[in-house]
């Protein structure tokens, strides 16, 4: 069985790439990959914002605006293979039959975006209903998925469980161009929905939540369809 990490870019590529923190999942990574086959996929970060706010204000189109996210996700992908090493496949898997090739030889597999009009989010959400991964976890820069962004707004709550349906709710009003795709995608959802894969959408600054989740451990919100 296989489990997907969603990595947020904002966890380690902003202003100052966050070696300390990279280290610290280096060995997360390693100690998980003793039993289990990982696909990670992560996104672009702060960095990717950057080129694509650039690209915007020179004039390029959303669907080139993309692509340029895609490349700074993958990256991202190729600086953490390599810092993992060996029980990492060393090239970044850029589309599902690759990600589905190199787990074969590896247990570690990483990608970044996949496609224009995609979220790494909904990449991961892609590789876990093809590969019938047993979890799905969304590591980001905030504890779960609150009624509105916490980081906004003090009075925001922290959702325990939610189904993909009341999710989309909430995310509808969000948007949806180029290097903005919150935390969810309508696109990712949807695949969450149909895949009935639990997602569990966590801190990943907080090193060990990843293990704890593992585990089956109450953390973060877990994106249900199961009452």
């Amino acid at each position: 069985m296989t489990i997907v990490i969603k990595l947020g870019g904002h966890l380690f590529f902003n202003e100052n790439i966050k070696i300390s923190l990279i280290k610290a999942y280096n060995k997360v990574f390693h100690e998980l990959a003793k039993k289990e086959k990982i696909a990670i996929v992560i996104g672009g970060g702060g960095i990717s914002r950057k080129y694509i706010s650039a690209a915007r204000e020179i004039g390029l189109n959303e669907a080139l605006c993309d692509e340029i996210g895609i490349y700074i996700s993958r990256i991202n992908a190729y600086f953490l293979a390599q810092i993992i090493g060996e029980i990492a496949y060393p090239i970044v898997a850029e589309n599902l039959q690759q990600v589905k090739q190199y787990l074969i030889q590896k247990n570690i597999v990483i990608s970044g975006g996949f496609q224009p009009g995609q979220s790494t989010t909904a990449v991961a959400a892609i590789i876990a209903e093809a590969l019938k991964a047993k979890k799905l976890i969304i590591a980001t820069n905030v504890d779960g998925v609150y009624t509105k962004d916490p980081k906004k707004y003090p009075n925001a709550k922290l959702i325990k469980k939610i189904t993909p349906e009341e999710l989309s709710n909430i995310i509808e009003k969000e948007s949806q161009i180029a290097g903005e795709y919150k935390l969810f995608d309508k696109l990712s959802l949807i695949i969450i929905k149909r895949s009935k894969i639990d997602c569990i959408v966590l801190n990943g600054e907080k090193i060990d939540n990843i293990k704890k989740a593992l585990k089956g451990e109450e953390i973060g919100t877990l994106i249900t369809s199961s009452k």
